[in-house]
């Protein structure tokens, strides 16, 4: 059988299952290491997170198992653990963007779990390999629903609906399926799709369990087709029950599925978060910051801030809803408000004592925003900050920090990766991770680095 008679799914799945770990360009495996280290300290505070907690309480009722639940000493079968590790890293909102959206949180988890289905020793370069494969397997998926903005705006949630695909990749990789296999873990995965952004309105907490349910499906999906359990290879055609039919009927491409694939790797358009906060709300706090450093100024000098953003930011991320972790890190204005109170955006600027600072209300009260008909979906919105004596001054981003364009240094990295994995581990194993990880090419068999995963997130301050 030819390429030209395999369908798009028979043909993307051919080429996960098919090329080396060494056919790999050297720079991509150095950013899949940066985001594998930004995803696991992200994922390791998040164990202390509220949602986590909930999530072990639900998974512990289905047993134990072998499977590690990161920062904690608890284990858990391999597909409870993929769930609760996915809610960890995506709890603090701090993990990466720019693939599926949050590729991260989605494939981390899924390809650790998977150590656990396979008797087999997995190096450091397989292991990178499908980390990458599942980057990339989840971004073409959204990139053929239309892109972000079309699908976001129809109310999918990209991070699950595309991602349970980069996790069913990464998965099928690191158990070694064949094309067949990894065709039917893909047809799996279309059906365990889904996720909306309903969570965006009532301050639910829902958006914490789309990566766990995206990793969980995808492991599943990978796991189904090893036992010989059949998936429509047709998932990505144009046929009734097709993915695309289903989730973009008006916006699909399907064809960005196989576009240059092999040579544009996605993982390299992939964002690192040093702001805690929804990713479209970050050039705002950079124009901010910009603003008050280029022009230190008090807070009581300040009249006002007018934020001209498009409406699709502002429906994404425009609330004032504070009374959850999950909903405040949603909101430009808070993250606005914390610039210039706090002088940043991390994490400690939006845990509960934070949020109910007196400062932090007045500086949201002097917020404004005014949605312009003419920016596009993804526009970065404009501050203009006016002072109390007349002046002004507008600033607004293009390209935020920790974009690829515009990246986190190494230095500023590892400092973001210690201050958040110390929270659950002690200093020698949050530095020996961080070690391996970057040293990844070399470990022969990637269980290794389980034993630096245990810590103490269950006997920390609950993160909310």
């Amino acid at each position: 059988m030819s390429a030209r008679d395999l369908s798009l799914s028979e043909q993307l799945a051919a080429f996960v299952a098919g090329i080396t770990a060494d056919a790999i360009p050297v720079a991509v495996v150095h950013k899949t290491k940066r985001h594998i280290l930004d995803t696991m300290g992200a994922a390791l505070a998040g164990a202390a997170a509220s949602e986590t907690r909930s999530a072990v309480a639900v998974m512990n009722a289905d047993g134990h198992g072998d499977a590690a639940v990161w920062g904690t000493r608890r284990s858990l079968g391999a597909r409870s653990a993929a769930f609760v590790n996915g809610v960890a890293a995506h709890a603090l909102e701090l993990d990466d963007a720019g693939g599926c959206d949050h590729s991260g949180a989605v494939v981390m988890p899924a390809v650790f779990a998977a150590l656990n289905c396979t008797p087999r020793p997995v190096s450091g370069r397989e292991f990178l390999a499908a980390v990458v494969l599942g980057y990339d397997v989840g971004r073409r998926v959204l990139e053929a629903c239309g892109g972000y903005s079309p699908h976001n705006g129809y109310g999918w949630h990209s991070t699950m609906t595309c991602g349970v695909f980069g996790a069913a990749a990464a998965s099928a990789r690191i158990l070694g399926l064949d094309a067949s296999q990894t065709a039917a873990a893909f047809g799996h995965a279309g059906s365990f799709s889904g996720g909306l952004w309903g969570f965006i309105h009532d301050a639910s907490q829902t958006k914490r369990m789309h990566t766990g349910r995206a990793s969980e499906g995808g492991l599943l999906a990978a796991l189904l087709a090893r036992e010989g359990v059949t998936g429509p290879t047709q998932v990505f055609a144009d046929k009734w029950g097709g993915f695309f039919n289903a989730f973009a009927r008006d916006t699909r491409e399907p064809q960005a599925l196989l576009h240059e694939l092999g040579e544009n790797w996605k993982v390299m358009r992939c964002s690192i978060k040093p702001h805690a906060s929804c990713r479209s709300a970050h050039a705002a706090v950079d124009a901010t910051l910009d603003l008050a450093h280029s022009t230190p100024f008090s807070l009581d000098e300040l009249e006002g801030v007018h934020i001209r953003l498009s409406g699709f930011v502002a429906n994404m991320c425009g609330g004032r809803d504070l009374r959850v972790l999950a909903s405040s890190q949603m909101s430009l204005p808070y993250a606005v408000a914390s610039a210039l109170v706090n002088g940043h955006a991390a994490l400690a600027a939006y845990l509960e004592a934070a949020r109910r600072e007196p400062r932090m209300a007045a500086a949201m009260g002097r917020i404004t925003l005014e949605v312009d008909p003419s920016m596009s979906d993804l526009d970065e919105p404009i501050v203009t900050l006016t002072r109390r004596d007349g002046t002004s001054s507008s600033r607004q981003v293009l390209t935020p920090l920790g974009d690829p364009r515009n990246p986190l240094s190494d230095a500023a990295l590892l400092a973001k990766y210690r201050s958040l994995a110390t929270i659950v581990l002690d200093d020698a194993s949050t530095n020996a991770l961080a070690d391996a990880i970057l040293a990844l090419e070399d470990v022969a068999d990637v269980r290794a680095l389980l034993a630096w995963l245990p810590g103490d997130a269950d006997r920390q301050p609950m993160l909310r």
